[in-house]
This record gives structure tokens, sequence and C-alpha cells, in this order.
């Protein structure tokens, strides 16, 4: 049995700072918790992203936090989470988070199934999009999963907790990211040269698969003490999963080609897009119903 994670407990009206007051807990990690807060100064909603009680004297979860804020605030593009301020000091390190209206693609996918090529669609065109501007930015986002992302108009990426500029990523000598959609070169950097902008596009690939199928592309592995590399990330030595039969040719490729081991052979965002497009425009076009008017 785990031991129970650190929280500060924090209940609606109790301050988290001076002038960001708790709405309610949303959620969060081993290191972190999330509020819905209210920002005096905006005077809105926010999320508030906190370090946990017991990890505000860890310098690893404070760099972490320190690196997202210092991405926040050079990124700024209409599908990447916008950040308002923060503080890496105090007893309650926080970052201040723009409040996304919408649920996570986590939360669609286990409540109604595998999302309609319809939905699939714009959300593969806009995470390619995201992920294009992180790489003109120097940036590899290393956590593309459909917990991190919000299905909003347009949909959005959030956590940017383990991104890394390109430089920084190339140094990596552990693993990093959520194991069931980590590239190869994430899971064993060492062995790889270290991930790299395609990490990304691997990370876009498991997660549209998992959306459009309603399962991940690869079994889940072990996380036993002595367990191998292979038996923790299936994804080194297994091909993906197959498809459901309904998925056209045409929408599994570039999917597919995501997750291509070597990171040379995936799509770049730009090629994704522009293999998504047509298939946007050929969907059937919604039909306007309701009211007609009588013409006499």
């Amino acid at each position: 049995m785990s031991d129970p994670i650190a929280s500060w407990e924090l209940s609606r009206g109790d301050e988290i700072v001076p002038g960001l007051t708790a709405m309610k807990l949303l959620g969060g990690g081993s290191a972190y918790e999330v509020y819905l807060a209210f920002d005096e100064k905006l005077y809105a909603p926010v999320v508030v992203k906190t370090v946990r009680p017991d990890q505000v004297d860890d310098s690893a979860t404070l760099r972490g936090l320190e690196r997202e804020c210092e991405l926040l605030q050079i990124l700024n593009h209409p599908a990447i989470v916008r950040g308002f301020r923060a503080s890496t000091e105090g007893p309650r390190p926080y970052v201040v988070l723009e409040n996304l209206d919408g649920p996570r693609l986590s939360s669609l996918i286990r409540r109604h199934g595998p999302v309609p090529p319809q939905q699939l669609l714009p959300l593969g065109i806009e995470l390619a999009s995201a992920v294009h501007y992180l790489g003109e930015m120097g940036v590899v986002h290393l956590d593309i999963k459909p917990s991190n992302v919000i299905m909003g108009a347009p949909a959005r990426l959030i956590d940017l907790s383990v991104a890394r500029t390109i430089e920084r990523a190339a140094t990596l000598t552990a693993p990093i990211g959520t194991d069931a959609y980590m590239a190869p070169e994430q899971c064993v950097p060492t062995r790889d040269g270290g991930p790299g902008f395609a990490a990304d596009m691997w990370g876009i690939g498991a997660t549209l698969f998992h959306a459009l199928a309603g399962y991940r592309p690869f079994e889940t592995g072990t996380d036993e003490r002595d367990a191998t590399d292979a038996e923790r990330w299936p994804q080194l030595v297994d091909e993906p999963m197959l498809l459901p039969e309904w998925v056209p040719d045409d929408l599994a490729k570039p999917i597919l080609a995501c997750l291509e081991p070597n990171p040379a052979d995936r799509p770049t965002p730009a090629e994704l897009a522009e293999a998504f497009e047509p298939l946007m425009a050929a969907l059937p076009k919604p039909r306007l119903g309701g009211w007609k008017p009588t013409l006499h």
C-alpha cells in the first residue's frame, strides 16, 4: 500500500498565497497539486499549480517549476496554455495559469470511448501547430498525452513541467515523460543521443492513436525494480497495436508514421497537418436543422 500524497488540504475560501484564493482542488501529481482559484489581481478564475508541502525543499522539484515558469514567459501560442505569474520562493511555490474551458482528452476517452474523426482531425492539426511553434522556439514538450490536452476551441496543450530547450534535452541521461507515451529516445536517452523535436511527434502519434482507438498503441510495461528496458517500455521492441478496422488507411498512416522507432522517419508537424487537411475537407458538412421559413 503506497503512502498518501502530501497535500495542503486547502478548502474553498482558503488563501493559497496573498491575492489567490482557493475555489476547489483540480488534481495534481506526485510533486504538485492544482487548484482552481480566484485571482484578485486579474479579478478572474485561474489555475494555480503549487508545490506539495513535502516537496518545497526538493531542489529537483523547484528546478522543474523554475523551468516551467521560464518557458511560460517566452511561449505565446493559441494552442498552448498561458502563464501569468509565478514565485519559486516562499513557503508555497506556485505558478498561475490560464483557466481553460473544456475537459481533458483523457476524460473524454474514459467517459465516451474513441474520439470521432471530426474531432480527431482538428485536434491533430492543433497539436501539430503547437509542436511546430515549440520547435521554432527551440523547445521540446516531452510529455504530450491525453491528460495534458484540454479539449477546447482550439485544443490546448498544458503542463510544461518536464519541457526542455533542445540543448538541455540533448544532455538528458535518465528517462523523462510518461511511460506509455514516451518515444524510444526518451526511454533510453543515452542510447539514441537524447530526445529531440521528433520526440513530441511520437507523443502526438501515441495521443491520437489512443483517442482514435480507445486504447493505447502499446501494452503497459512493468515498473518492477528489476525490469529490463524492454519490459518497462514495450515500445522499444514492439510494433504498435492495430487500429480498429474501420479506420481508413489515409488516417491511420500518418498517425502510425509518428510512431516510427527512428526519429528521422517520423513526419514533421507541418507534414502531419498537411496529411490531415484534405481529410478534414472531405468530412461531411453539418446539415442545418431546425426551423425553416415557409415561402408563399
